[in-house]
């Protein structure tokens, strides 16, 4: 038996997002890539399942869907009836189990009914871990270190799943089968069991409203806060440009291997760990919120630019630059995500922040992330159709402007924020102390 709170809730935050790590980031590339063979062979990329670009955005979109039910449905059962711990437990192995058979289907019909189903039971699981963590830890500020595994878990997913494809380990041999959404189950089947290793954690007498995020409008009235809102939404939705078809663009324009693609990826993780961990402390302290917000939300268009330009210089120059610009995608979530939900913990009245909070997720997460799946298959199935050698230039000047749009937007509408009354009395305690 594992001993020690912190280092079984770290160990669940690696698998929690191991699991999503190994298929997010290269599971488009399969859904659209050509299902000959020798077609593959020519376009330089795996073979995939064939389905178009739209049918990809739907299918990615069902998570997001799915985090929009989540408190309507594993949120109260995990809330009302059950240990959290046994319903991570239960939904991880059937979670699994779905994944290992999703694996090896073809139609359309069956993956998106698969993937609607893993969907609605990993949802859930986003917030019941974090809330399970909280409900542990001595302090709020011991948070960070646990979550920071969940990061980890991501980047090894990647890396296991380049030696995968690489013929470098024993798992290579399941011909035949997508091998991120493979890899997913198997981490899913191990988190399964070891959930049932997690500290106790029953229901709460009194579950949350799912509901919650309703009384949090009232802070619409605010200009800013309504600025910086529908900011964040725009925001989001354009980030689909970069999880969705990224592995595509990198392993055709940009000729990256496609056993190379997931290592390739986990840059962006890199970065977000060393923005949050060293970055992020810093530039809370000298610059503020504002700035901070700033930094985030100006980092996503440099990234487009470069994204835009690959295509049209020298691969030998470009590839380089565009793999480094990925970096700019852990610093600008680290900057924009991170210090959001400080921003709206700071703003909100007391009684309400939880509901603040639940208002952020909902727009981003939830509905912005959503919308930005279609768009982008939208946009991607749109311009590749036209077979223009110009064409992900094109894809990528779509997200490109209208982030430049937002980052200008934030620049001349948003201001720096004042604390709620009862914020600022906290922090005249904590200096008296």
């Amino acid at each position: 038996m594992l001993s020690g709170v912190r280092s079984r809730l770290s160990i669940m935050m690696f698998l929690q997002y191991a699991i999503w790590g190994a298929w997010a980031p290269v599971l488009w590339a399969y859904l659209v890539g050509p299902t000959d063979a020798a077609v593959a062979t020519q376009q330089g990329v795996a073979v995939g399942l064939g389905f178009s670009q739209t049918g990809a955005g739907f299918i990615f979109g069902l998570l997001w869907l799915a985090c929009i039910l989540a408190p309507f449905t594993g949120g109260q059962i995990a809330d009302r009836w059950m240990p959290t711990q046994w319903f991570l437990a239960g939904v991880h192995v059937v979670g699994g189990v779905i994944l290992l058979v999703l694996a090896r289907e073809k139609s359309f019909a069956t993956v998106t009914v698969g993937m609607a189903l893993y969907s609605l039971l990993y949802a859930p699981t986003l917030a019941l871990t974090n809330s399970l963590a909280f409900h542990h830890l001595k302090s709020e500020k011991e948070f960070g270190a646990i979550r920071v595994w969940g990061t980890i878990g991501w980047i090894v997913a990647g890396l296991v799943l380049t030696g995968w494809r690489s013929g470098s380990l024993l798992l290579q041999p399941l011909l035949g089968a997508c091998d991120s959404l493979m890899l997913a189950g198997i981490f899913s089947l191990i988190m399964g069991g070891f959930c049932f290793t997690l500290p106790h954690t029953p229901p709460a007498r009194e579950a949350p409203d799912p509901l919650a995020f309703r009384k949090a409008f009232v802070l619409l009235k605010d200009r800013n806060f309504l600025i910086f809102m529908l900011i964040a939404f725009v925001v989001t939705t354009e980030l689909q440009f970069y999880y969705g078809p990224t592995p595509q663009f990198l392993e055709g324009p940009m000729k990256i291997p496609n056993k190379l693609i997931p290592a390739t990826m986990t840059v962006a993780q890199i970065a977000e760990i060393i923005a949050m961990a060293i970055l992020l402390p810093i530039g809370l302290r000298a610059w503020g919120i504002r700035k901070c917000l700033a930094v985030g939300v100006i980092a996503w268009p440099i990234r487009y630019v470069f994204f835009s330009l690959g295509p049209v210089g020298p691969l030998a120059i470009m590839k380089p630059l565009v793999i480094a610009s990925m970096t700019l995608h852990g610093l600008g979530y680290t900057f924009f995500f991170v210090v959001s939900q400080i921003f709206v913990d700071m703003v909100a009245p007391r009684d309400i922040r939880a509901s603040a909070q639940s208002l952020l997720m909902l727009v981003t997460l939830g509905v912005g992330n959503w919308l930005g799946t279609q768009f982008t298959g939208y946009i991607v199935g749109r311009f590749l159709a036209t077979e223009s050698p110009f064409a992900w230039t094109y894809i990528y000047m779509v997200p490109c402007a209208l982030t430049v749009a937002c980052a200008i937007a934030f620049l001349l509408l948003f201001k720096d924020p004042e604390a709620t009354g009862e914020e600022k009395e906290e922090e005249a305690g904590e200096k008296t102390a």
